[in-house]
């Protein structure tokens, strides 16, 4: 099959490698549909994180060729789409709805889902069959759910996005953006986005943004603060990473407010008395996009929510590593990859 791999950094090939097969009796093995790059993947892309011939992806939707002898509830033929973390959805972290955090857990980066095929450890708490197969248009959302949709819908939920909320989101990358269809999907009444580009701002609004904020920082935060008549808005989603972003984050909040955070971490340190000073209650991590899976997919059957609009590059896998400079360059939002 051919697949991914990031050499070294800004060095992307693709690659000849040997199909998978099943190594655990509770594996399936997959034929990718589409795959994506994700704003995660340009950490290590541009030197951030070391990588040396790792091979990339964790994104993921397509049919099942193969099953283990012990997979129950996913039968050859279907069309699934899993979560970036394979989780066993048995273990009492799984059943407190923290997949991403199961004690068996395995992360799909470190098997690499841009790829013709992949294997899907845990099958049966990973995977999520659709109803049936989906229409060519619908794939994209449908690949949106595996990890963007679902961390925006972590981030909405963990920031407590809900009726008559003020919900204010730091980043305008795939995650941002739908951190921003969630939050209006959970009713609420102003949506503040931070963004500087004029094709993100769009989407934002398309997806429910009412308030659109140009400047970051201190300066952003402050906005936000006088746009809500001195308090800070009510919920705020951190979908970047960095120090500049969490601290927008918290300033943002009003106090007793609630602050999703789903960006990568790096270098982040937050202040224990500013935690203490403001009284905002901070809550996030890798999501748990497993806990969401049967509902986004249902709303994307339904075509209640249109997430695959974030794919605004479609590019095929052979062609991966032009779609990498895309992002990187901030041309493309997110870029999907045809298998």
């Amino acid at each position: 099959m051919r697949q991914v791999v990031m050499t070294r950094p800004r060095e992307i090939v693709v690659e000849d490698r040997a199909d998978p097969t099943i190594v655990e009796p509770t594996d399936a093995v997959i034929r990718l549909a589409a795959t994506c790059v994700c704003g995660s993947d340009l950490w290590p892309y541009r030197g951030v994180q070391d990588v040396d011939h790792q091979v990339m992806g964790h994104e993921y939707v397509g049919v099942v060729e193969q099953i283990g002898t012990e997979v129950e509830t996913i039968a050859v033929g279907d069309f699934v789409v899993g979560s970036f973390w394979a989780s066993d959805n048995t273990c009492e972290i799984c059943r407190a709805g923290y997949q991403s955090h199961c004690v068996h857990r395995t992360i799909m980066g470190s098997i690499g889902t841009q790829s013709e095929r992949a294997r899907i450890p845990l099958a049966d708490g990973t995977l999520v069959a659709t109803p049936g197969q989906p229409d060519a248009d619908l794939i994209p959302s449908l690949l949106a759910a595996s990890d963007v949709l679902g961390t925006g819908w972590f981030a909405a939920d963990t920031a407590q996005a809900g009726p008559g909320k003020t919900v204010a989101v730091v980043g305008d990358g795939a995650v941002g953006l739908l951190a921003i269809l969630a939050a209006r999907r959970m009713g609420a009444a102003r949506i503040i986005a931070f963004s500087r580009h004029a094709d993100r701002q769009k989407l934002a609004r398309e997806f429910g943004a009412t308030d659109i904020v140009e400047t970051r920082g201190d300066e952003g935060a402050a906005e936000v603060v006088a746009l809500t008549g001195g308090l800070g808005a009510h919920s705020v989603v951190e979908a970047v990473g960095t120090q500049e972003a969490m601290m927008q984050a918290i300033h943002s909040a009003r106090p007793g407010g609630h602050v999703g955070f789903v960006g990568v971490s790096h270098d982040v340190s937050i202040p224990g008395e500013l935690l203490f000073g403001t009284g905002v209650h901070l809550a996030g991590g890798p999501a748990p996009v497993r806990r969401y899976l049967p509902e986004l997919i249902d709303l994307i059957w339904r075509r209640e929510i249109d997430p695959g609009k974030v794919f605004d590059l479609t590019l095929p896998l052979d062609r991966a590593a032009e779609g990498y400079r895309a992002m990187d360059e901030r041309r493309a939002i997110k870029v999907l990859l045809t298998v």
